[in-house]
């Protein structure tokens, strides 16, 4: 059976020691999605919110969330991150806005939880930005989609 590496025997809380671990390229790809009405997406896409250009300032949210992962995550190493992209596209099936973040890394430890991080905080960002006109909106989905790289080696999420 798997353990919990952030336990120590005695079942504290503990950061992981990744001194002994190589560095290699690591890559993790997560999403997420706020769900609007389709009014509000229009709203969002037209550019015309309240509060300015919803897509870009999720965009930098999300880059500057990753970055600070280890500051809001207790147990995360800082990481010398060489890549965040935050991409925010309409879903007007949905009727959402899907976030997807990339985050790369050459280092001891992965970065699934600055990807995840990102997400989070840009969908959080898109529904300040909207919640004038749509309390009611609802993040979901948030996950891991990929991630490489590491002893763990090559993840790849399932279809929901």
């Amino acid at each position: 059976m798997a353990k919990l590496t952030h336990i120590d025997p005695g079942g504290a809380a503990r950061m992981v020691d990744v001194s002994e671990k190589a560095a290699t390229e690591r890559v993790a790809v997560a999403e997420g999605r706020v769900r609007m009405s389709a009014e509000t997406l229009a709203l969002v896409m037209s550019g015309n919110a309240k509060k300015g250009d919803v897509l870009g300032a999720a965009r930098i949210a999300g880059i500057m969330a990753a970055k600070k992962t280890s500051e809001l995550i207790p147990l995360c190493h800082p990481l010398a991150i060489t890549k965040v992209e935050v991409d925010v596209a309409p879903d007007e099936g949905a009727p959402a806005l899907l976030v997807r973040a990339t985050v790369k890394v050459t280092g001891q430890t992965g970065v699934e939880m600055e990807a995840l991080t990102a997400v989070s905080v840009a969908c959080l960002t898109v529904y300040d930005m909207i919640k004038a006109v749509e309390r009611g909106a609802v993040i979901d989905g948030i996950r891991l989609i990929e991630k490489s790289g590491g002893k763990s080696g090559h993840f790849r999420a399932r279809e929901p």
